[in-house]
């Protein structure tokens, strides 16, 4: 029984505790990043793949429009 809640509890912690952290990270450091920096978020949405396509269609952090004044 012990077994199968830690395989519960690293599961969840895989799809969908990180790559929600990892979409908020990568929103507050998208624009600024470095080459080194940049990289890693690219190792990152790789390796969290399956847990960011779950949580896709649930989250939006598109830009917000621009104001323009006229």
């Amino acid at each position: 029984m012990l077994v199968a809640l830690i395989y519960l509890i690293l599961g969840g912690a895989y799809l969908v505790i990180v790559p929600f952290a990892l979409y908020i990270y990568l929103q507050k450091r998208w624009y600024v990043a470095g080459s080194f920096e940049r990289s890693f978020m690219y190792f990152l949405v790789f390796f969290f793949f399956p847990g960011l396509m779950l949580l896709a269609p649930f989250l939006n952090f598109r830009p917000q429009r621009r104001q323009l004044e006229m």
